[in-house]
């Protein structure tokens, strides 16, 4: 039985079609769970992740702690705009992945 393709992924798809990241400037990539926040820097034409961080990641989970999901947000953006800068990445190309723009997406995002 076919699943029913849902509103945010129709969006998403939406988004890849106009946005691909390359070496110079990657794709960077979210994803909110309930609880958690995942972000990624993706260079399409290689096909790599070339930056991984999450709320679950080692590093950042003794950080985030009891913090509310908005502040643990913003520790994902902060951590994986280190983690860039140290690898010499300075600009990205933004792919919210079909969620809205607001709340915990634009924390990541600033």
């Amino acid at each position: 039985m076919a699943q029913k393709v849902t509103s945010r992924e129709k969006r998403k798809a939406r988004i890849r079609r106009k946005v691909s990241g390359t070496a110079a400037r990657p794709r960077l990539t979210v994803y909110k769970s309930l609880k958690h926040m995942y972000a990624q820097l993706v260079d399409d034409v290689a096909g790599k992740t070339l930056v991984s961080v999450a709320t679950t990641s080692k590093a950042l989970k003794a950080e985030v702690g009891e913090d509310d999901k908005t502040a643990a947000a913003k520790k994902v953006g902060a951590a994986l705009a280190k983690a860039a800068q140290a690898k010499g990445i300075t600009a990205v190309v933004f792919d919210r992945n079909g969620f809205d723009y607001h709340g915990r997406i634009a924390a990541v995002a600033e």
